[in-house]
């Protein structure tokens, strides 16, 4: 644990760049995975049961439930960027308070999230393309699972706190401990003990739970990352966190709110195209789990190199994540091809769900190769002060394009024409922001200043009072 140990400063201002983004993004990765291999095992074993109205439940759950998480996310980064650059500039007090303020207010907020959900969770489900016995279902799947939300908060901002300081096999851990415990819980929740989509639910709360109780242990108690939560602490830096975090959140929710419509367009070829969309978002999660982690993992690198005024290593460090993303993304795809027929079969997918995974695997992995440089660019311009720009990147890739091209060629192609919408849009906005990101982080340092708050914005103009007195 040497690499781990803790110091004034930040681990990621020396040393080779590639070999931050590699190690943070696969630790992350393994960490994130768990989070989607819970709710892949939930649907695995749910299709075991042989009722396929199950899985298309859990589908149309899912596209209500991606909003919620999304929020997390969005609050998620905002803390991993203040704190991060914080620590870059040796303010390690100042972090620990950022830090609990974060986990405080994303608490607050995805309890409060998680309210309103339940409480509409009818018409959202019915707006998503639910109806009949699957509505029901999916409405008391998200009664019982959504109000764990609040505790996956905690989870989700001891992580970030973990990742901005550069402890990346801990911040693994959060996650990675309690899937693994989940993993052999499932089968006896959901098959053995025949409590089907009441013990995929149960399932959710107890893995929310230790990933909670990890996070505040690892990032509390082990380290002394998190100060006090305390309702000062949210006067404090409550406004600074919220400059970053709205623009961040209304980016987390284009990818839902992209998902929620596609969702709508495959829901009109019945609940064997549905299931079949259930399986690829939960394949898409797992399986590329190292780009989402990507963002996120990166997203420290910068914040500390930026505190720090590195701006060379800001440079280097965009490019080689885009190169570990694309290289991974490849390998990805090849993979996912060479398995198409064991995951149709493992997941009982016949007919036409069988040719929408297909398409999937064949043309849609192949498309984060290009489209995941979005990734790339929406952590640079999020932590780097420029958080409006991945918000229209994002919302024109999901609402602007998805529509008129999800439209057209699902007209041509049935539900394989969703899919292929996805990857035409996500590969050409992949390279659009891949440039613009790029734009961006080469002209810092070089007469540009991002949009940070007034502290920040002098420290950098003045590099004698980079750091706190």
């Amino acid at each position: 644990m040497a690499d781990e140990a803790s110091g004034a400063g930040g681990r990621f201002l020396t040393g080779s760049t590639l070999g931050h983004v590699v190690r943070m993004t696969l630790s992350g990765a393994a960490g994130i995975t768990f989070v989607f291999v819970v709710d892949a095992a939930n649907l695995f074993w749910l299709s075991q049961l042989g009722e396929p109205i199950l899985m298309a439940a859990i589908g149309y759950a899912f596209a209500v439930q991606f909003f919620t998480v999304s929020i997390g996310v969005g609050l998620m980064i905002a803390t991993t960027a203040l704190v991060s650059r914080s620590i870059g500039r040796g303010e390690r007090a100042i972090a620990r308070e950022q830090g609990a303020a974060g986990m405080l207010l994303c608490f607050l907020v995805q309890a409060a999230t998680a309210g309103l959900v339940v409480l509409f969770r009818h018409d959202l489900l019915a707006s998503a393309g639910a109806e009949g016995e699957a509505l029901d279902l999916a409405a008391r799947y998200v009664a019982l699972s959504m109000p764990s939300l609040a505790v996956m908060a905690v989870g989700l901002c001891g992580s970030a706190v973990l990742r901005a300081d550069g402890l990346a096999r801990q911040a693994m851990m959060v996650t990675m401990g309690g899937g693994l415990i989940m993993l052999g819980l499932d089968p006896l929740l959901i098959y053995v003990w025949g409590w089907g989509l009441d013990g995929a639910a149960l399932s959710v709360w107890i893995f929310r739970g230790i990933m909670a109780g990890l996070a505040i242990w690892f990032a509390a108690h082990r380290n002394g990352l998190l100060a006090m939560p305390r309702p000062a602490l949210l006067l404090r830096h409550g406004p600074g966190l919220l400059r970053v975090a709205l623009p961040a959140i209304i980016t987390q929710m284009a990818t839902p709110f992209g998902n929620f419509l596609l969702t709508g367009f495959i829901a009109m070829h019945g609940d064997t195209a549905v299931a079949a969309w259930a399986v690829i978002n939960r394949l898409t999660v797992v399986a590329f789990g190292g780009l989402f982690s990507l963002a996120g993992a990166i997203g420290g690198i910068f914040g500390q190199n930026f505190g720090a005024r590195q701006f060379d290593r800001l440079r280097q460090t965009y490019r080689d994540a885009v190169l570990f993303c694309v290289v991974y993304a490849a390998g990805v795809w090849l993979i996912l091809m060479a398995l198409t027929g064991p995951i149709a079969r493992g997941f009982g997918l016949e007919g036409e769900g069988a040719e929408v995974l297909q398409a999937f695997t064949q043309f849609g992995a192949l498309s984060f190769t290009l489209g995941g440089l979005l990734f790339v660019s929406n952590a640079a311009f999020n932590t780097l002060g420029r958080p409006l720009w991945a918000s229209v990147q994002s919302w024109l890739r999901e609402a602007v394009l998805m529509w008129p091209v999800a439209l057209w060629l699902s007209g041509v192609y049935a539900a394989q024409g969703v899919i292929y919408a996805q990857a035409l849009v996500g590969a050409v906005m992949g390279v659009v922001a891949g440039v613009l990101g790029w734009r961006y982080v080469r002209g810092i340092g070089e007469g540009a200043l991002p949009r940070v708050n007034l502290r920040e914005r002098r420290a950098l103009r003045d590099p004698n009072r980079w750091r706190r007195r």
